[in-house]
C-alpha cells in the first residue's frame, strides 16, 4: 500500500525489460519503493533490469515468468503476485513492433503482433483492474503510443494494435472511477530503445529517462492521458487534421 506520504511502495511491471518501465521506477522517490516484480520472458534484458534495480537499492526486486500471448494464465499470474502484498503500481509496457512490410507478405506476423499488443493487453489488464478494485486503490499505466492517434501506411498493423489499446484503456480507467484505483495512458512519441534501434529518428525522439519522469509527474498529478514529450500534443492534434488525401502524400 502506498506510505503515509502517498508515495509508491511496490511496483509490477508487464514486461520487466522495458526501458521506459525502468526508467519510471527509477524516477521514483527511491527510499519508498520496497518491492518490484519485473514480470515477462526469461532474456538477459530482463535478468540486467533485475539487477540494475537491485543495485539501486531497492530491497525486493523479483523476476516473474509472464507470456502476454498465453491469456489462459493471467489470471492465476496477477493473483499470485498481489496476494503476496498489496501493489501500488503496474505498469503494463509490453509490445512488439513488427515490419510493416514482412506483416503485409506474412498475416501470421500481424496476427501475433495484434495478439501481444492487444489481446494480450486487454486479458491481463482487466485481471490487473479487478485486483486493484478490491484492494481499492493503485494506478495502471498504459504505455500506449502516438499512433494511436493515427495510424500511417508504413506501421499501420502497429498504429491499429496501439489505437485499440488506448480506446480500451481509456475505458477501463472510465470503469474503474470511484474504485480508489485509476488508469494512465501514455502516448510517448519515438523513444530511444530496443525497439527503435536502427529506425531513422522521428519529430521530438526522446530518451527513457523522459518518458520516465513525465509519468511519474502525471501520476503525482492525477492525469489520465499524457504525452511524452508533452508538445507531442499539439504535433499530433494537427496531424489528426490533415485531410485523408493531403496525409496520404505525406513522408510516412
Amino acid at each position: 500500500m502506498n506510505d503515509a506520504l502517498g508515495e509508491v511502495q511496490s511496483v509490477l511491471v508487464l514486461g520487466g525489460s522495458s526501458e521506459i518501465a525502468r526508467a519510471t521506477i527509477e524516477a521514483l522517490p527511491r527510499n519508498r519503493l520496497r518491492r518490484v516484480v519485473l514480470a515477462g520472458r526469461q532474456s538477459p534484458a530482463l535478468e540486467d533490469a533485475a539487477l540494475h534495480l537491485g543495485n539501486a537499492g531497492i530491497p525486493t526486486v523479483e523476476v516473474a515468468a509472464f507470456d502476454a500471448t498465453d491469456t489462459e494464465s493471467h489470471g492465476a499470474f496477477v493473483d499470485e503476485v498481489f496476494d503476496s502484498s498489496d501493489i501500488d503500481l503496474v505498469i503494463l509496457a509490453f509490445g512488439v513492433l513488427g515490419d510493416q512490410q514482412q506483416v503485409e507478405a506474412d498475416p501470421a506476423q500481424a496476427v501475433h503482433i495484434a495478439t501481444v499488443n492487444y489481446t494480450g493487453a486487454v486479458s491481463v489488464g482487466l485481471h490487473v483492474a479487478r485486483r486493484l478494485r478490491q484492494q481499492g486503490h493503485g494506478k495502471l499505466v498504459v504505455l500506449s503510443s502516438v499512433a494511436a492517434d493515427r495510424a500511417r501506411r508504413s506501421n499501420y498493423v502497429y498504429g491499429s494494435t496501439k489505437a485499440g489499446l488506448d480506446a480500451f484503456a481509456q475505458g477501463l480507467g472510465d470503469a474503474l472511477a470511484g474504485s480508489g484505483a485509476s488508469v494512465l495512458v501514455v502516448r510517448p512519441g519515438m523513444v530511444r530503445t530496443r525497439m527503435s534501434e536502427g529506425l531513422p529518428e522521428a519529430p521530438m525522439t526522446t530518451d527513457p529517462d523522459v518518458v520516465g519522469q513525465a509519468i511519474v509527474q502525471g501520476l503525482r498529478k492525477g492525469k489520465h492521458t499524457i504525452y511524452a514529450p508533452g508538445p507531442l500534443r499539439f504535433l499530433m492534434g494537427a496531424v489528426k487534421a490533415v485531410p485523408r488525401p493531403v496525409f496520404r502524400k505525406l513522408p510516412q
